[in-house]
């Protein structure tokens, strides 16, 4: 897809995961850029992107003004949470579905969202920043998720694994994959040209913890150091042939024009809260509506989720 396509209100929402509303929301406040053919509205694909690169820092939840009130009172029995807010850290679309549930729920509080990737999310939460911090973090040692990183990020601090989902990860590649792109011995071919996530992210984890493996240097291969802190823009990137391959979840591929998706690994996403916060209300409040049919069936039409053990406890360090 070319950074210029025009794009309509729908394409737009499907790519957010929101209502044509809310993207109608957005143009009104300014916050999304667009243009007009005649009475349609249109976008283009890098208005979508720079909105989304501009969300990438905390932002409140709103919430009708009775939740506010509501919630208000539970915020009076934590003092900690008061002088820092309840933050949720993470970039998945569920977060953001959980924050709006959270504000709702009776022993629930306003949620702020943090858009970091994995490794921040757990420094943020050894350092207080956060309450809640998602991870998919994959350990090439012990081919273990998340539990070897929050032994090693939260030293001293016992800690509470939550599962949340399983996804696919694997490489975003050109259709038809002319390159024939299928395992990660392939980033070892001069002829691979690629475009990488963040450092810390769970998808530029998962690479290099490969390539290690393999004995791969990242300097190696083209574009390892072309950073960017989305998988639509590395999938958009793949599928306007500025990069012949990205790693990512199989969730966006389905989102981007011109491209296949090559599976390659069964991740675990997991939220991690301290254990000293177990038993607060808005803790509480988040395993309750994680174990909920009603914020399940939420993701029961998007795909790329496997929610059946949303809600387990995986792990106590």
């Amino acid at each position: 897809m070319d950074n210029n396509t025009a794009l309509t209100t729908q394409e737009v929402a499907d790519m957010l995961k929101v209502a044509k509303n809310t993207v109608y929301e957005l143009i009104k406040r300014g916050e999304i850029n667009s243009y007009r053919v005649g009475r349609k509205v249109r976008f283009t694909l890098s208005d979508v992107e720079a909105y989304i690169s501009r969300s990438k820092s905390i932002q409140p939840i709103e919430l009708p003004k009775e939740d506010k009130v509501a919630s208000y009172n539970n915020l009076q029995s934590n003092s900690k949470i008061i002088s820092n807010g309840f933050v949720i850290s993470g970039q998945d679309l569920m977060l953001d579905v959980l924050s709006n549930y959270m504000g709702r729920h009776p022993k629930g509080v306003p949620a702020l969202r943090d858009y970091s990737g994995s490794y921040s999310n757990l420094v943020a939460l050894y350092q207080g920043k956060v309450q809640v911090a998602s991870s998919h973090l994959w350990d090439g040692d012990t081919g273990e998720y998340n539990i070897p990183f929050v032994k090693r990020l939260l030293p001293g601090i016992p800690a509470v694994i939550i599962h949340l989902t399983y996804r696919i990860q694997g490489f975003y590649v050109a259709k038809g994959n002319p390159k024939n792109i299928k395992t990660w011995a392939d980033f070892k071919r001069p002829n691979i040209t690629m475009i990488n996530r963040e450092k810390g992210a769970g998808s530029r984890v998962l690479l290099d913890e490969h390539l290690r493996l393999l004995g791969i240097y990242g300097s190696s291969i083209k574009g390892y150091d072309h950073e960017t802190q989305s998988h639509l823009t590395v999938a958009s990137t793949v599928g306007r042939g500025g990069a012949d391959v990205a790693v990512g979840n199989e969730k966006i591929s389905s989102q981007v024009e011109g491209i296949d998706f090559i599976p390659l690994q069964k991740e675990r996403y997991e939220l991690v809260v301290k254990k000293e916060d177990l038993g607060t209300p808005p803790i509480q409040a988040m395993m309750e509506i994680l174990r909920s049919e009603e914020f399940k069936v939420e993701f029961k039409g998007i795909g790329g989720y496997d929610t059946s053990e949303m809600g387990n406890i995986v792990a106590e360090t």
